[in-house]
């Protein structure tokens, strides 16, 4: 079962980038864009517009798999200012079950991971990276 699951570790780390940037990306499009039903106008000025952008631009720059570690990064610093001042901050609760902050909290977190680990082979950035070593 060990080796299956070797394996099958390029594959969840290709996906999960993928999937956990397309959420967010589309979190981005619905404030930027009003995708999905979101029903609100936006200043770019706003906390809503600079979380849209940094959401919409660089969650595309995640799944693609270009300038992921960087662009990952300030992900994870997003939401983790956004646990803190929309989530713990507004409620005073601390505890994510209590402040309804499950979503940023992991999404901080996830992202975190994509920034430290990488892209996988599967991306842009592991593709230039091949052909880096294979000219060397």
């Amino acid at each position: 079962m060990s080796g299956f699951l070797t394996k099958l570790q390029p594959i969840a780390m290709n996906a999960m980038r993928i999937m956990v940037g397309l959420a967010l990306w589309t979190h981005g499009g619905q404030k930027l864009f009003n995708w999905f039903g979101w029903d609100r106008d936006m200043d770019l000025m706003s906390r809503w517009g600079v979380a849209g952008t940094i959401e919409f631009f660089l969650g595309a720059l995640v799944v693609l798999g270009f300038y992921h570690r960087p662009a990952a990064f300030i992900i994870s610093g997003e939401m983790a200012v956004t646990y803190w001042w929309m989530h713990a901050g507004r409620s005073g609760e601390f505890w994510w079950w209590a402040n309804r902050g499950e979503l940023p909290l992991v999404y901080a977190f996830v992202f975190l991971f994509i920034a430290a680990y990488g892209a996988g082979d599967f991306s842009i950035d592991g593709f230039l990276a091949k052909r880096r070593s294979r000219a060397a």
